[in-house]
């Protein structure tokens, strides 16, 4: 096995954040559905966008804001994903390249314009987001290259993009060229949307094809469609070699067949937005795990960096997160 260039390699939807203060009066008024992620079209996505109230607009996409939170812990990435040859595609592949993460992804000429992700979030800091996928749907296995892969000690996908059949082939074809040159492979769940959707194939995904699974308490019971955590537990527990699963203030628990530790949240001193929680306690614990760190050292560093992302607004780090560790 040759050394490897990379500690991660994310695989993810590449889309730009908007996220804005609404009251719960603004979620009723555009008939969204309260704390979840639902696909909008681009005309949907622009009614909503003209709609809120002053916002913060940033680089953003799960798997993106994995990768930015890698880098400030001081780790090695790279980064695929599509973005349009348009404004909204440059300031992406500006924010992606400035954050450290290796990014040669070429970007769609033609077709839908760059994504977008509306996030509304309300004063208990819950997160509502409306996302428009635009160009991401047009990953293929086409971009996804073999040596990028292969250089990779871990490969991370996104959840959120197991929609569209291209992605699905670059999912399955990374997923084999990581196995096949000795590398791990890890899975975000991403939203109880996408597990409603497609439980089976994510239950196929994680018994075959993934090493580290990340899940919170939610997706996981679905993921399952079990009634308690702990029976939760009970039915991931060596489908995949790791499972971290996340429990917001009650911290999360991180197991490795018999192997199991209980993980307390970081403290925080006021929640404000809990966008990219799991993004960045998916960041810290494959931080921790490529530098050959323990489960529950890991498991430490990743409650730490999800505790910074929710302490502002925006998914990605305020501070460098190697500094607080």
């Amino acid at each position: 096995m040759t050394e490897p260039k990379h500690d991660i390699v994310a695989i993810g939807n590449a889309l730009l954040d908007v996220i804005a203060d609404v009251d719960e009066e603004f979620i009723a008024a555009n008939g969204l559905v309260r704390g979840a992620m639902t696909l909008v079209d681009a005309e949907q996505a622009e009614a909503l966008y003209a709609a809120m109230p002053s916002a913060l607009e940033m680089s953003g996409g799960s798997a993106g804001n994995t990768v930015a939170g890698f880098g400030s812990l001081g780790g090695r990435a790279a980064y695929i994903g599509k973005v349009a040859d348009d404004q909204l595609g440059r300031v992406f592949r500006h924010d992606m390249k400035a954050s450290g993460a290796t990014y040669d992804v070429a970007p769609s000429v033609s077709g839908a314009p760059t994504g977008r992700c509306l996030v509304a979030v309300t004063p208990d800091a819950q997160r509502t987001m409306c996302t428009f996928l635009g160009a991401g749907v047009e990953l293929t296995g086409d971009d996804v290259g073999v040596d990028l892969i292969a250089s990779a000690k871990v490969t991370f996908l996104e959840g959120y993009l197991w929609d569209p059949p291209g992605a699905k082939e670059a999912f399955l074809k990374a997923a084999r060229i990581a196995h096949e040159a000795g590398r791990k492979v890890s899975l975000t769940l991403s939203d109880d949307f996408c597990v409603d959707r497609y439980r089976e194939e994510f239950r196929d995904l994680v018994d075959h094809h993934v090493d580290i699974l990340f899940a919170n308490e939610s997706e996981i019971m679905s993921l399952y469609q079990v009634g308690t955590f702990e029976d939760a537990l009970e039915q991931v527990r060596n489908r995949c070699e790791i499972a971290a699963l996340t429990r917001s203030a009650k911290g999360s628990v991180v197991m490795s067949g018999a192997e199991l530790h209980i993980i307390e949240a970081a403290p925080v001193e006021r929640v404000v937005d809990t966008t990219g929680a799991g993004d960045l306690y998916a960041a810290g614990f494959l931080y921790g795990y490529t530098q050959g760190l323990g489960l529950a050292e890991s498991g430490r560093i990743a409650s730490i960096a999800a505790a910074e992302i929710i302490s502002h607004f925006g998914a990605r780090p305020a501070v460098q997160l190697r500094d607080l560790i």
